[in-house]
């Protein structure tokens, strides 16, 4: 059965309780809480204008193919082929396309609790086997190579990773990932690693797993233009893959989507460019400074998640001296505070019910009122 995304939920009942004019502090949604860039808006309105609306090829434009690939040369220091890029209708259009291409029905395919949600229900649509590795804090909530020899069997056909993770925003070292893909190439199994928010990362470089140069060939990057680019709706992503996936991968979307949209392609093309990965970069600083600012205030309030966040947009917080229901936590706090969390059971079947996550995806003042609400609503 296909689960409901519970954060949609939270989103839908927090809009209804703004339509009776309550304010709402919004910290559920993994979204950017700014716009997307105005040269994005003016890129699509000229390719328009041009009567650049049919549909490209599945793979995307060639020259934004190229882009990217320029990209990951100056950004990441990594050397990928155009040939080995594939833009889709968002993120997840790549990670469904991925794993169609990748499981049978049976296969098993192992991933970290919490995790993003939808990546169980991808496994569960296509009748694979799910392996959830419960995580702490003592592994940042991330998987590593001994985990992986620790819950290792037969019938693993991939294992999938992301770094920054949601919903804890923590980050896995590259020498660790490097280490975890040569494990994985031994038993012919495939690594896939969620990077989308990988350009916004704090206290350390952006990093690529795809810049070392001895890479076996069972890596899969996915990426998105919705996180760090700020494109959320105009729904692009793209996957890095070997050569032997991309003519499964081009029959694929050929038959589920036939192309990404086309004015969301043109706007990508202006995004790469050094103006606009400037102001993305004051962007990224501003949502680091966000995240000092929430975290020292939870903090200074006793509130405080076991761990600071390396990347992403999230604070991941075990509230088990406070409650042991999240879901019931989440909706109380909200119609009581109108603070909008989301649920950790959305992120993890196995610890979720005593965590949250914290969105820092709004300004400054609003994220102390809404700490300053939390503890209103502990006290009573």
């Amino acid at each position: 059965m296909i689960e409901p995304f519970r954060v949609m939920k939270i989103l839908g009942e927090a809009k209804a309780l703004q339509a009776q004019e309550k304010e709402i502090i919004h910290m559920e949604i993994g979204e950017p809480d700014f716009p997307s860039l105005n040269c994005v808006h003016e890129a699509a309105y000229a390719a328009s204008q041009k009567g650049l609306t049919h549909y490209t090829p599945t793979l995307g434009l060639p020259e934004l193919r190229q882009k990217l690939a320029d990209f990951y040369h100056s950004f990441y220091r990594a050397d990928v082929s155009a040939d080995n890029i594939m833009l889709t209708p968002g993120s997840s259009s790549a990670l469904q396309l991925i794993l169609t291409a990748l499981l049978n029905p049976g296969d098993k395919v192992m991933m970290a609790d919490p995790t993003y949600p939808c990546n169980r229900q991808f496994v569960n649509l296509l009748q694979g086997r799910l392996l959830s590795i419960p995580v702490s804090e003592q592994s940042r909530y991330q998987l590593n190579t001994s985990l992986l020899e620790k819950h290792w069997q037969s019938g693993i056909k991939a294992v999938m990773v992301a770094t920054p993770a949601n919903p804890t925003g923590t980050v896995i070292e590259q020498n660790e990932l490097h280490r975890m893909a040569h494990f994985l190439a031994e038993r012919n199994a495939w690594l896939v690693v969620d990077e989308i928010y990988q350009g916004l990362v704090y206290d350390r470089p952006a990093e690529s797993i795809l810049a070392h140069k001895d890479l076996p060939e069972n890596v899969i990057v996915i990426n998105s233009f919705s996180k760090f680019f700020g494109m959320t709706g105009w729904r692009l992503g793209w996957c890095v893959a070997p050569d032997s996936l991309m003519p499964i991968l081009d029959r694929l979307g050929q038959n589920l989507y036939l192309a990404a949209p086309t004015p969301a392609q043109y706007g990508a093309l202006r995004v790469l460019e050094e103006d606009a990965l400037a102001e993305l970069e004051s962007r990224r600083q501003i949502f680091e400074s966000r995240r000092n600012l929430l975290y020292q205030a939870l903090q200074q309030n006793g509130m405080a998640p076991k761990l600071m966040p390396e990347g992403a947009f999230y604070l991941y917080w075990d509230i088990a001296e406070f409650a042991t229901d999240s879901e019931r936590f989440c909706a109380d706090l909200l119609s009581q505070e109108g603070v909008a969390l989301t649920p950790g059971i959305d992120f993890s079947p196995i610890a979720g019910q005593h965590h949250i996550r914290l969105a820092y995806t709004t300004d400054n003042e609003k994220l102390l009122e809404a700490v300053e609400r939390l503890g209103h609503f502990i006290a009573r």
